[in-house]
């Protein structure tokens, strides 16, 4: 059996973090397997799916490389299909036409509501041996229920929360085609995870109330029945449920913050599930490790400051490459200048090591690129006649000197030491006057960086 797995957002809103680790997830055992990861677009709530969203789900996708062996398929695309389905379940008597109208069914619900009832169809459009229907009317298009079983149960041995049983009597007879003959979302999810020979439903644990309804269209269809893990919710910081309270909606809004994909897939896949200690590993690692034994029943909790320390980490270790080419539209929308990519390399080694985000490594790396007037504060603090006539007597060294971080070290110190003053005496001014501020790593290594012209430019502006 070839391992088929799917990813099935909705696209009524963004790629959220809950959606992202339900298709790392669902990646990752069809990975492992050497099976197929399907992405597919159940956009058949056309009141609210948007373009935009779906544009979403997809950018969210690539930036996460979840690479997908087949899609996006869109289910707006398969009507004919379901139609045909349609059409033979009602054929067959497994299905009929309910021509109850809204108002009708709205006061059937408050009414089982006040008598303490759990709110269902009553039935009375289903055909019984022996049952006379009503009349039908003719200002009503009807809608095409299902004839769920009305005894027995159903069961499946969950992936994740282990046996689940629901009483049929639980259920009442679904909608699978509105009154304008669309299908609805339960009945195109049963025909697209049979026809594409799904083996593994991996989704959020909010659609268990759905998976026994569909196991009954599955067997009325005479299908396979997948099996089915559900995850726990991803709850916030604060112990609630991950909403927009909470920050980031969209995964694409991590990317804004700049987090790498990388950091963000290391946390998901630890988010509710585990391999022994391991705190950062590598996608392949993951895939070859990933089983639903180790993942949690229990909901998991989101944790800012440990998702900082992931970013954190893959900042300072990847490859210059790597960060350089994930930092650039960072810096882009921070600077005119043209982005030398040697220079970029040379300036993400000396700052990585301090950063969270890329997008606060962007900010730290400007100066580089551009000159960067002093902060007032810093510049009052630190530049005086003293610090200016320090810097002269560097400034005639710096001419001669061979221009490495070593011999700018090397001068520093033989200044500091003739004028008989603290480094910091020397170090603080210059580099408020090379990058802005009073904060950036070692000065001789950022001197060392911006070439001996640029250097010398800069501090001519205040000599």
């Amino acid at each position: 059996m070839t391992v088929v797995t799917r990813f099935a957002p909705s696209p009524t809103g963004y790629l959220h973090i809950g959606g992202a680790r339900t298709a790392l997830f669902s990646w990752a055992y069809a990975k492992k397997n050497h099976g197929q990861f399907i992405l597919r677009i159940e956009d058949t709530d056309l009141e609210r799916s948007t373009p935009e969203a779906v544009q979403a789900i997809i950018d969210g996708m690539t930036w996460l490389h979840l690479d997908y062996d087949d899609g996006p398929i869109y289910q707006t695309q398969r009507t004919a299909v379901y139609k045909k389905y349609i059409d033979q379940l009602v054929k067959d008597d497994k299905a009929y036409l309910c021509y109850s109208s809204k108002e009708e069914l709205e006061m059937l619900r408050e009414t089982q509501m006040k008598a303490g009832l759990k709110p269902k169809y009553d039935g009375k459009w289903r055909p019984e041996p022996g049952k006379n229907l009503p009349t039908i009317p003719q200002d009503i298009k009807p809608v095409v229920r299902f004839k769920n079983p009305t005894s027995g149960n159903v069961s499946w041995r969950d992936l994740v929360k282990g046996e689940i049983t629901i009483a049929n009597e639980e259920l009442d007879d679904l909608i699978i085609a509105r009154s304008d003959g669309t299908p609805t979302y339960n009945f195109c999810v049963v025909i697209d995870d049979w026809e594409m020979k799904v083996t593994h439903v991996i989704r959020g644990d909010d659609h268990i109330n759905n998976t026994p309804r569909q196991i009954n269209l599955l067997k009325a269809l005479n299908a396979n029945v997948p099996a089915y893990a559900h995850l726990s919710m991803i709850l916030g910081d604060d112990g609630q449920k991950l909403s927009k309270r909470h920050g980031a909606v969209s995964v694409m809004q991590y990317f804004d913050q700049g987090y790498l994909p990388e950091a963000i897939l290391n946390y998901l896949a630890r988010l509710g599930w585990s391999h022994g200690d391991n705190e950062i590993f590598s996608m392949t690692d993951f895939c070859q490790w990933f089983d639903f034994d180790h993942i949690t029943s229990s909901s998991a909790q989101f944790n800012t400051e440990k998702l900082d320390w992931l970013n954190s980490h893959y900042i300072k270790t990847l490859p210059l490459d790597r960060i350089s080419a994930a930092i650039e539209s960072y810096l882009k929308a921070l600077i005119k200048a043209p982005i030398d990519v040697d220079l970029l390399k040379k300036s993400i080694e000396i700052h990585r090591e301090r950063a969270n985000h890329l997008t606060t490594l962007a900010k730290d790396i400007v100066y580089v690129f551009e000159y960067q007037k002093p902060n007032p504060e810093d510049f009052a603090k630190h530049i005086n006649d003293e610090a200016l006539s320090l810097i002269k007597n560097f400034q005639a060294a710096l001419i001669e000197i061979d221009w490495t971080k070593e011999a700018i070290h090397n001068a520093m110190n033989e200044v500091v030491t003739s004028h008989a003053v603290k480094f910091p005496k020397l170090a603080m001014p210059l580099r408020v006057l090379l990058t802005g501020i009073a904060q950036s790593p070692s000065i001789d290594a950022v001197m060392a960086i911006l070439g001996r012209d640029e250097t010398l430019k800069r501090l001519n502006l205040y000599l």
